[in-house]
Formats: C-alpha cells, sequence, structure tokens
C-alpha cells in the first residue's frame, strides 16, 4: 500500500497509473504536482488526484512514491527541484523513454544516482496525451521496464515493481543501455517514421488529394504521428546516437527495396514482403497468446 503517492506531471501516463492504483486500492492518496494549475485541476475533477502543488517541495512533502512523468527534456529541472526535500523512506521513479538521459539528468542534479532513485519505463500509451486521455486500464498485461544501477537498493526496487504490477504491468528488469537500443528499434524510430511521412505528404503540390484519398493502411501506419512533438522531439535528442544507427539501418534497407523497384525485380520485392508478413504475423500471433 502506497501511502501518499506523488506525481509529477499528470497526463496520460500519470494520470492512467493513478486511476489503477486508485482502481486497486493500492493507494491511500494521490498528489499531483506541475506548472499548469489548470490542468491539475482537471485532473482533481476528473477523480484522477486528491489535490494538488505547483511548489515541487510541498509536492513531494510526506510522499513515500513519487513518479516523475515529465518530459526528457524536464528530468533534471524537476530533480533538482525534489533535491532534499524528499522523505527519507521515499522512492523516486520516473517514467522516461530513454533511460541514459534520465540516468545522466539524475546524477547532475543530486551529484550521484541517488540509492532510492529506480529508472523506470511503461511501454505502455496511446497518441493522446493529457489528464482527460488517462484510463486505469493502461497498463493492463504492458511491459514495464525497470533499469535499476548496481547502487540502487533492492527494497527500492521491490517497492516500484510492486507498485507497476498492481497497475497490472509485467515488470521486467533491463541494463539501461540496452534498454535504449531495444527502444531505439520498437518506438522510436516507428514514431520518426511516422512523423517524416505525414510531414513529407503535407508538403506535397497535391497535399489536400493526397489526403482526401488516404484509406486505412495510411491511418494506421501514420496513427503515432499524432503524439505529443515535444516529448517526441525529446527523445530524438536524448536517445540520438541509438536511433540514428537504426535509422541508417532502415535507409540500407529502404534503398534495398527502391532497388528492387527500379530494377522491376518481383521476386526480390516478394522475399522481402513476405519476411516482413511473416515476422509481423509471429508478432501478433505472439501478442494474442501471451494477453
Amino acid at each position: 500500500m502506497i501511502e501518499r503517492l506523488c506525481i509529477i506531471g499528470v497526463g496520460l501516463i500519470g494520470g492512467s497509473l493513478a486511476r489503477a492504483l486508485r482502481e486497486a486500492g493500492a493507494c491511500q492518496e494521490v498528489v499531483g504536482a506541475g506548472r499548469n494549475a489548470g490542468n491539475l485541476q482537471t485532473a482533481v475533477d476528473l477523480g484522477v488526484i486528491d489535490r494538488f502543488e505547483t511548489d515541487l517541495a510541498r509536492a513531494v512533502a510526506g510522499a513515500d512514491m513519487v513518479v516523475v512523468c515529465v518530459p526528457l527534456g524536464a528530468m533534471e529541472a524537476v530533480f533538482a527541484g525534489i533535491r532534499g526535500q524528499l522523505e527519507k523512506h521515499a522512492v523516486l521513479t520516473d517514467a522516461g523513454s530513454a533511460k541514459g538521459s534520465v540516468i545522466e539528468a539524475a546524477q547532475r542534479a543530486f551529484g550521484h544516482v541517488p540509492e532510492f532513485f529506480v529508472p523506470g519505463h511503461p511501454i505502455a500509451g496511446t497518441e493522446q496525451s493529457g489528464v482527460e486521455a488517462s484510463f486505469s486500464s493502461l497498463y493492463v498485461d504492458r511491459r514495464v521496464i525497470l533499469t535499476p544501477l548496481p547502487a540502487t537498493a533492492a527494497n527500492a526496487t521491490d517497492r516500484v515493481r510492486e507498485m507497476w504490477q498492481a497497475a497490472g504491468a509485467q515488470v521486467v528488469s533491463m541494463d539501461p543501455v540496452h534498454h535504449d537500443a531495444v527502444l531505439a528499434a520498437t518506438s522510436h524510430l516507428p514514431h520518426v517514421l511516422a512523423f517524416s511521412l505525414v510531414d513529407t505528404l503535407s508538403r506535397l503540390d497535391e497535399t489536400d488529394e493526397v489526403f482526401d484519398y488516404a484509406a486505412g493502411g495510411f491511418r494506421d501506419f501514420t496513427r503515432i504521428a499524432s503524439s505529443d512533438p515535444v516529448m517526441w522531439r525529446d527523445i530524438c535528442v536524448a536517445n540520438g546516437d541509438a536511433i540514428q544507427l537504426m535509422i541508417e539501418h532502415y535507409i540500407a534497407d529502404l534503398q534495398s527495396v527502391s532497388e528492387a523497384i527500379q530494377n522491376q525485380d518481383g521476386e526480390r520485392l516478394l522475399d522481402i514482403f513476405s519476411r516482413a508478413r511473416a515476422a509481423r504475423d509471429r508478432y501478433i500471433d505472439k501478442q494474442g497468446r501471451s494477453g
């Protein structure tokens, strides 16, 4: 049981966590924190949080669990704002998508990575943002990756794991460098491609006609281009090396497809498309069995 949960950044991720823990009876009080009092009041009105503070020191006072759900570019400022303000028994965790960046931010803000800090990343979300988009089942049967460091206290990791499990998630641990490489391939690159494709099409001379005749495939492929641009800008900057490596791999493979089309090499295209279809079908089948 979490006696007082402080969520810094009450949007889709933080709001959904608060809803899930409330529904599970795993939390007694939820305090929201952030810069926008209007958004925080909306969270109160929706019953997501009990009260809010715009001052970080007041927000974390008395909290035994603090979850930071702000864009990566704001992590260091938040850590600096709560430095020296946490209760002795408090555990600190986050929901950032690039763990190397978050760990470096903690190092700069605290002067070291505290033993009570457990870096984490829920592999869940939608293209919507804001507390109005939050819902209690977001994390059910979704994975949450924790990336504790050698200095991280075992009991702190256990408490964060139990929190996410109470929200319905499947929790795994991973090295932070490996996490960033995996997420660059499975999440960050797809978002870059979706944003880039929509931007390319939006600048064509026939833009209106292109979008008028776009069908379900376009909608499905580009859905994630409706995600928060600020958040994804920060992710690309924070995990740039790993994302760039994946972009280079993709460009090489896309060039191979381009050459096959140019050479009217139907067999090569069929081989690429069949291999891709089989890989995706295996993924979908595995998802269905794990769900």
